[in-house]
């Protein structure tokens, strides 16, 4: 039998997994934690009260593997909510994220953790592909810039289930109960912290395209961007007004070029 152990003291990586209504899906995001060749880590899987079968196929999970944790909340919360609950409960050095309908390679923790390590890197990310909602790869593949500061993530937002931090270095983060963006929120208080997002430079994860998802539609993305510059992040109108325009061509360039 496959040796699994969680030691919170020996760079265990915390693995925060949101879901809702994603019985479809949750099975093969779990598969792919489980098949990493990195093996201390706990998954950490918060149920946002989904009503069709997420629990029953959890569970099987959580009843074999002592580093599977399920959480359901009592109401439906939202994503930023069960995330939040997620990091509030975690006990790794590390804090990676994987959303329910997306997949990891099986080397991305040992590439991922052994690229931290090896250049004392507090913040990371990687490069993805995306699949469609059967998942087949649909050949577009997201390759992020080499490091980003803090104008650099506000620009170029990694993707959520590449990203991991050194919660031991960095501390925990959180993030305000909006809708859209809550990850974007969080890369923005860490940045601010770590000074730097390096990229790890490999495909080592992929993010399902669904049609209807909260962050499917680039277009109804503009007003939260507007709210966090101005509100949240109180940049000035001149730096608002600059990113809000970059993110409208960018947006447009992707619907024309796609």
């Amino acid at each position: 039998m496959e040796k699994m152990y969680f030691d919170k003291d020996k760079d265990c990586v915390s693995i925060i997994m949101p879901t809702y209504n994603s019985a479809k899906y949750v099975e093969n995001a779990i598969k792919s934690v489980l098949a990493q060749s990195y093996k201390n880590f706990e998954l950490i899987i918060v149920d946002d009260c989904s009503k069709d079968n997420t629990e029953s196929i959890v569970d099987k999970y959580v009843k074999t593997d002592i580093r599977i944790k399920y959480i359901k909340l009592g109401i439906n919360s939202g994503p930023a909510i069960a995330r939040n609950k997620g990091i509030d409960l975690a006990k790794g050095t590390f804090i990676s994220f994987l959303d329910s309908d997306d997949l990891w390679f099986s080397e991305k923790l040992s590439k991922q953790i052994k690229f931290m390590k090896d250049n004392e890197h507090y913040f990371t990310c990687t490069n993805y592909n995306k699949i469609d909602e059967d998942g087949n790869d649909i050949n577009k593949l997201v390759i992020e810039k080499e490091s980003r500061d803090y104008f650099g993530v506000l620009k170029n937002c990694p993707g959520n289930s590449t990203v991991i931090y050194n919660a031991k270095k960095l501390g925990k983060f959180k993030v305000p109960d909006i809708k859209k963006r809550n990850d974007y929120l969080m890369w923005l208080q860490i940045i601010k912290k770590a000074d730097t997002l390096h990229t790890i430079n490999e495909i080592l994860s992929s993010h399902r395209v669904r049609k209807g998802s909260v962050s499917s539609n680039k277009f109804s993305l503009l007003k939260y961007h507007w709210n966090i510059y101005r509100k949240i992040e109180k940049l000035s109108l001149k730096d608002s007004v600059s990113l809000s325009t970059y993110w409208i061509f960018k947006s447009i360039s992707k619907f024309v070029f796609r």
